[in-house]
């Protein structure tokens, strides 16, 4: 054995300001940049700014620019805003029965629109499809299940990107795909998706570019107070 073998030197993995920024790292500092406008930390138009540069930054490192200055991006504070929402909803939050059914058999059902968001929603797909769309639904509740069950159907979730979404069910001879989601906020609804897919498909992800519009309107009346106090001074 030759003792004295060339080993091929590896090249140290790049930093990690030098990676490749994505849609996550994008939405995470924007939520910062939004809490920071909120907070009377930034103006308009340096809220404004920032946000554009962070739509076109390819790095992280370039990135963190924008929130460099901010505590948000520092601290325990950030950390907790980010804390990872329940994998399964607190112990009586969901009634027994549904609030809402919707079901296809050799059809197809769909919910959309501006529609009240029960805590929970059962979706039945027997040899049909099932479209539930909660990216323009009013949320009463902060937690809400739905309960899908396919069989040789399909069951296709949406939800808007600043909730938290959670899979909670499986599949046999089926695919069950949800994919996971935390909300930036700590008070954002969190949607579960419970049931089976059975030689089926259950499908639930976030709708890009729809938010939850009461968690706006709170931000905005946080920014409303703030220029009011210092109109005042």
């Amino acid at each position: 054995m030759d003792l004295h073998k060339h080993v091929p030197r590896q090249d140290p993995p790049p930093p990690v300001s030098e990676l490749r920024a994505s849609d996550a790292d994008r939405d995470r500092i924007a939520d910062m940049l939004r809490e920071a406008l909120a907070e009377g930390r930034l103006t308009a138009e340096e809220h404004a700014e920032r946000v554009e540069g962070v739509l076109a930054a390819k790095t992280v490192g370039e990135l963190d620019v924008f929130v460099r200055d901010l505590p948000a991006a520092h601290g325990h504070r950030a950390a907790a805003a980010y804390a990872s929402a329940p994998h399964r909803p607190e112990a009586g939050a969901i009634p027994a029965y549904p609030d809402d059914n919707v079901v296809a058999v050799f059809s197809g059902a769909v919910r959309r629109g501006r529609w009240r968001a029960g805590r929970r929603i059962h979706a039945w797909a027997v040899f049909g499809s099932v479209e539930i769309d909660l990216s323009e639904a009013i949320f009463e509740y902060q937690q809400v299940v739905v309960k899908a069950f396919s069989v040789f159907g399909s069951v296709e979730v949406r939800v808007p990107e600043n909730v938290s979404l959670r899979g909670m069910g499986g599949g046999v001879l089926g695919s069950f795909e949800v994919d996971t989601l935390d909300s930036a906020d700590a008070e954002a609804p969190v949607v579960y998706i419970d049931g089976w897919a059975v030689l089926g498909s259950v499908e639930a992800r976030p709708r890009r570019g729809k938010v939850v519009a009461d968690i706006l309107d709170r931000v905005h009346r946080k920014v409303e107070r703030s220029l009011r106090k210092h109109l005042d001074h």
